[in-house]
């Protein structure tokens, strides 16, 4: 590979990355090109290098955020199925963790953002319902032998809306409330082990 082509593959990956983090936390509406060039160390001229448009960082932002997100909750269900527990169970307790309330920059794009996406560009739509579907595809993954899809469906909206309506609150005892209260709930309704 060319020195040169590692460079703008590595530059390129920066900006995502400040992208991605910056989306969790701020929102679509919260990026801005200057904002994510300067914190990626680079001049707002470079952007159009890397990217056709703003839509196109975006796109790449929620794909990188839900990718890292994904990772780390398949991290957490493989360790638990190697130490002989349940899948399910490590994913909604990891979700539905203090954690993940107070980590919004590091947590799921699904949850930090889908009140936003239906108003998003079709483009940025169609990339933003992936991320849905692909969390979606990861509980059904993680529920018990005979699962239905409609179940991983119910588990992960109430995932996301839990985590949405806790963050709402706040990381205090209201927000932690409402963690614990879905958490207990979806655990002995799916996973009753």
């Amino acid at each position: 590979m060319h020195p040169r082509s590692t460079r703008h593959e590595t530059t390129h990956e920066r900006i995502v990355e400040v992208a991605a983090r910056t989306l969790r936390r701020n929102g679509y509406d919260g990026v801005g090109v200057a904002d994510v060039m300067k914190q990626a160390g680079l001049t707002h001229g470079g952007f159009y290098a890397h990217f056709e448009s703003r839509d196109a960082l975006l796109a790449e932002a929620v794909e990188r955020a839900g990718r890292d997100s994904a990772t780390v909750m398949r991290q957490r269900i493989d360790t638990s199925r190697a130490r002989g527990e349940s899948a399910l169970r490590a994913l909604v307790e990891g979700y539905l963790s203090e954690t993940h309330l107070r980590g919004v920059e590091g947590g799921c794009v699904v949850a930090a953002l889908s009140s936003e996406m239906p108003r998003q560009s079709p483009a940025l739509l169609a990339t933003s319902a992936d991320r849905v579907r692909g969390l979606i595809d990861l509980v059904q993954r993680a529920l018990p032998q005979g699962g239905t899809r409609e179940q991983a469906m119910v588990i992960a909206g109430t995932m996301v809306g839990t985590l949405q309506l806790a963050r709402a609150l706040g990381p205090n005892q209201q927000g932690k409330a409402v963690l614990a209260a879905a958490r207990t709930e979806l655990l002995s309704r799916y996973d009753p082990a």
